[in-house]
């Protein structure tokens, strides 16, 4: 059975960082492909970021590139999301989701983590 669980939101002020980390069961990171969405308030879910370890991918939606990097932690079966220059706009519900054996530009979710709030101030 897979299962996410993601961790680590919380309270920042903008140009702060934030780590979120995605614990994985149940998959092999060779065969998935996970991801971070977020949704904000009012708006649609918003893939942020995601990587493939099959065939080396790694994206980042625009809004995010240069500022957000994801990650596998091998040693605690985790992907992490390092968040920085954190704006107000960043505030949402990110949520880790993972499809096996896809990829990256096709990833809508076959699994769910919950959700973990994060909250830019300004």
């Amino acid at each position: 059975e897979v299962q996410l669980q993601a961790s680590g939101g919380g309270s920042v002020q903008a140009g702060g960082s934030l780590r979120i980390s995605c614990a994985t069961s149940g998959l092999t990171f060779e065969d998935s492909v996970i991801g971070w969405f977020r949704q904000a308030p009012g708006k649609e879910l918003e893939k942020v970021a995601c990587i493939g370890k099959s065939d080396g991918t790694i994206s980042y939606a625009d809004s995010v590139k240069g500022r957000f990097a994801i990650s596998i932690d091998n040693t605690k079966r985790a992907v992490n999301l390092e968040m920085t220059s954190l704006k107000p706009e960043d505030t949402a519900v990110y949520y880790c989701g993972a499809d096996l054996f896809g990829k990256c530009w096709s990833l809508r979710g076959q699994f769910w983590g919950q959700g973990t709030l994060v909250t830019v101030s300004s």
